[in-house]
């Protein structure tokens, strides 16, 4: 499989999994994730999915700020439906970074490492996309993005339309890939650690 270069040069996230830990499946249950893996999971890169790669890298720098972040002992509580829009889209992202799945999640060993129940839609209570929750200490923080400083290039809405024609050339679908992932690198490289697109609220 072959991707873009500038994937690599995105923000990665290294979490603790105790799970992984006592199976033996990673050394002091330390596992570090790429951009890559969440377009492996999406099957595919956009605004979204890296938004939502930003988000959860942003969380669980936010509530581990001294440390590296639990994997599987955050809960995620999405503010849309599970059906609604985007929202199940960011949910996985959400769940590869931080094992909090839903009642079909990984209910534990001997009452521990239990990932089920994690994950709920459809609170909205805060206006947020998400809320993240430490389960050790309740630390809450809500997470939300604002592309309005990564516009989309103005021909995007042409080229797509080209690309998505039957009779579309493979220039025509490479000028369109092009343009699409130039605004998921700028996004990915420009803007990770801009609280304006990437916001962060602490809650408790």
């Amino acid at each position: 499989m072959s991707l873009p270069a500038f994937y690599e040069s995105a923000p990665r996230i290294v979490m603790r999994d105790a799970l992984a830990e006592t199976l033996g499946a990673a050394d002091g249950g330390l596992i570090e994730y790429g951009y890559a893996d969440a377009v492996r999971l999406a099957g595919h890169s956009c605004p979204t999915v890296a938004g939502a790669w930003l988000m959860a890298r942003a969380a669980v720098r936010a509530l581990y700020p001294d440390g590296v972040g639990e994997r599987g002992a955050i809960a995620v509580t999405m503010g849309a439906p599970e059906e609604e829009g985007t929202t199940g889209v960011i949910a996985q992202v959400f769940t590869l970074v931080t094992g909090a799945a839903a009642t079909n999640g990984f209910h534990g060993i001997g009452g521990r490492f239990a990932r089920n129940g994690l994950l709920a839609y459809g609170s909205g209570d805060s206006g947020a996309i998400a809320s993240f929750r430490r389960v050790d200490s309740g630390a809450t923080v809500d997470v939300t993005m604002d592309f309005s400083a990564v516009r989309p290039a103005p021909q995007l809405r042409d080229l797509m339309q080209r690309a998505l024609a039957p009779d579309a050339t493979a220039a025509e679908r490479k000028a369109f890939a092009d343009v699409w992932q130039e605004r998921v690198r700028r996004l990915l490289l420009e803007h990770a650690d801009d609280a304006n697109t990437i916001r962060v609220t602490r809650r408790s």
